[in-house]
């Protein structure tokens, strides 16, 4: 079943969804080469709690830590190390925040210093459909509208390859709530939008084949060929009819001090 919120409802999750947007930020002035996922990810629980917030991921069905890391061919799910990142990396951090009842869930890919203009150019692709789809979430509209979308422009036009088994979703009291968001997908298909729905809308691309497999850990999701991948994501409600962005990458992008891509 479809939870639609109020206009109350959406600004609690917002309040949540802020909270990660500012706990990625404070990571983004911290990730270069020699950091380890693990310092990251114990400043992320600290801010996170600093700001009365409590971390979403941390014990969500046993999961280890605050923050998912994915470095390099890592999709998703990746759990912190105390591995330390090296030049030409890229990592994925996703961080969810339960702030007065409702949750808050959003990613972004770093580079770790100078990164090959492929891989840039992976990043700055699978942002834009990003916001390709955000720009479909409108009343009336369907959920495959978003999917297509996204895979249209990352799959189709830059020959990228679109993540099956991981997808989107709605948010709110539960961090995982219908419906699901795939983002590959038909035209007119799908849920209809409505008024008070909200999503997280979070494109997974890969460098090569849209084919993935889990390591030994349980969590870990990485790509089949080896090959980098690219996560970004927002948290998104329907308001008078229209896509409402309730993240924002504004803090990354201060703490970097540029937008890369």
């Amino acid at each position: 079943m479809i939870y639609y919120k109020s206009k109350a409802e959406i600004e609690l999750i917002r309040e949540s969804s802020q909270l990660v947007s500012k706990t990625l930020g404070m990571l983004a002035a911290e990730i270069k080469p020699g950091v380890t996922s693990l310092y990251l990810d114990n400043l992320a629980e600290t801010f996170i709690r600093d700001h009365q917030g409590e971390p979403g991921f941390l014990g969500y069905n046993d999961y280890p830590n605050t923050l998912c890391t994915s470095v390099n061919e890592q999709v998703v799910h990746g759990i912190p190390s105390d591995k330390p990142l090296q030049e030409g990396d890229i990592i994925s951090i996703d961080c969810g925040v339960k702030k007065n009842g409702y949750f808050g869930d959003h990613a972004y890919t770093f580079t770790v210093g100078e990164v090959a203009p492929e891989i840039l150019k992976l990043l700055k692709v699978t942002k834009e459909s990003l916001y390709l789809g955000i720009e479909q979430a409108v009343k009336g509209n369907r959920i495959g509208d978003i999917s297509f979308a996204i895979q249209y422009h990352t799959e189709k036009l830059n020959g990228y390859g679109v993540v099956r088994e991981l997808v989107g979703h709605g948010l709110g009291k539960n961090l995982h709530e219908a419906p699901e968001l795939p983002n590959y997908g038909k035209r007119g298909r799908g849920p209809v939008i409505k008024e008070g729905l909200a999503l997280a809308i979070e494109p997974m691309i890969n460098l090569g084949t849209h084919r993935v497999k889990q390591l030994r850990d349980g969590w870990t999701i990485v790509t089949q060929d080896g090959r980098p991948s690219a996560h970004f994501e927002h948290n998104v409600a329907v308001v008078d009819g229209k896509p409402e962005i309730l993240s924002t990458f504004k803090y990354i992008e201060e703490a970097l001090e540029v937008v890369l891509y």
